[in-house]
């Protein structure tokens, strides 16, 4: 039972967060797209953590735009109070999501790998022919 708790006040501090990056921040430190891309809250409701996804920018920009958003975390503790009906709210942690990054990396080095494999099977073959 805990645990629908918990994914419901994630829902709802998922969407607070993301209509609050679209329609109340002003600051033009924020750059890119940004999604909410998850939202793990503690067992014990004092603390969420949300996972940010930055794009469409270059990696300075990102890391200023998470530094914005970080700043204006009183705004998003004070629009999370009106629309999450808690005794508590939870004290809000912004990360960046860097599992979209690291899946393309991985993606690319397994491309790497297929590419160099292929190459190696054609020397092999072309050995075989030739008889060397």
């Amino acid at each position: 039972m805990a645990s629908r708790r918990l994914e419901r006040i994630g829902r709802v501090i998922r969407e607070s967060v993301s209509s609050t990056i679209l329609t109340r921040l002003n600051d033009p430190r924020i750059k890119g797209l940004v999604t909410v891309t998850e939202v793990e809250v503690a067992a014990d409701l004092q603390q969420a953590t949300v996972y940010l996804s930055i794009s469409g920018v270059d990696e300075a920009a990102q890391e200023l735009t998470l530094t914005a958003i970080r700043h204006a975390s009183g705004v998003f503790q004070a629009v999370l109070g009106k629309e999450l009906l808690c005794r508590h709210i939870p004290h809000l942690r912004f990360e960046a999501d860097r599992k979209f990054y690291k899946t393309l990396e991985t993606l690319r080095l397994i491309e790497q790998v297929r590419q160099e494999w292929d190459e190696s099977d054609r020397k092999d073959s072309s050995h075989k022919e030739t008889g060397e």
